[in-house]
């Protein structure tokens, strides 16, 4: 079995976004997951990866709105999102994200 390290760019390709599909595959069912503990833990969330997809596909020359990476991750239109999982932040979720924003200086 090969090494990862020698792996063809298109074998790691295909691994990756095989990886990633099970990475939103895995945000989608676990909803009660918000945005602002993603943020706290690991300092990214799914509008990041909203943006990243965005701008990954501005890289490749493809015509990609905000909005359609926003349902790409979310799995649905972002607001509707918002509606059915999002809740308010708590005063102790406030405190841990502004927290670790000072730290990062």
């Amino acid at each position: 079995m090969p090494h990862h390290k020698d792996l063809s760019t298109a074998d790691q390709d295909r691994l990756d976004a095989a990886s990633f599909r099970r990475f939103l595959d895995h945000l989608a069912i676990n909803t009660e997951v918000q945005n602002i503990d993603l943020m706290i833990l690991a300092d990214f969330c799914r509008n990041c990866l909203s943006k990243w997809y965005k701008s990954a596909a501005d890289d490749a020359g493809l015509d990609v709105s905000l909005d359609e990476a926003r349902e790409r991750i979310y799995g649905m239109p972002y607001s509707e999102w918002k509606s059915r999982y999002q809740k308010e932040a708590t005063a102790e979720q406030v405190a841990a994200f502004e927290a670790r924003r000072a730290s990062k200086g």
